[in-house]
């Protein structure tokens, strides 16, 4: 099955696009450890080569991985495109599952996009990982049955 990592990336600049390099920071949360009470999140406070190896090696004992995300087809671009910029490959592969799309699947209504974000405990704050870990325990409470 692989190890649910939920990620957010903040590039609060708005240029949009991973070759320009204005992603500033990120945050990652293991969903599987925060299943069982365990709080293990990443932070990565740039895009240096240092900071991507570290989140490499975070990854390395959870494989396989599976990205997961709010809004994959923004977050999923920068973490591709640093993993593959430093290392040529990325552990997630080249796909990423979104909350929303989920959940809408769920309650049978392709538009309810937005409705289990009442779910998050922790406070959406554009910190990386507050982010991340919210949108975790969110995915947790559905997982559990909360609609």
């Amino acid at each position: 099955m692989g190890t649910l990592i939920v990620v957010d990336c903040e590039a609060p600049f708005g240029v949009g696009a991973p070759s320009v390099g204005d992603m500033t920071e990120f945050g990652a949360v293991d969903v599987n450890a925060l299943r069982l009470t365990r709080e293990e999140t990443f932070h990565g406070t740039d895009c240096s080569e240092a900071t991507f190896t570290a989140f490499y090696e975070w990854l390395a004992p959870r494989r396989p991985v599976v990205f997961v995300s709010d809004n994959p087809a923004y977050d999923f671009q920068w973490i591709n495109f640093y993993f593959h910029r430093y290392f040529k490959a990325n552990p997630f592969g080249h796909s990423g599952r979104r909350i929303s799309d989920y959940y809408a699947g769920l309650t049978g209504d392709f538009h309810n996009t937005q409705r289990w974000k009442r779910l998050r405990r922790t406070k959406h704050d554009h910190h990386p990982v507050h982010d991340a870990l919210g949108n975790a325990e969110a995915l947790i409470r559905i997982f559990n049955g909360e609609r």
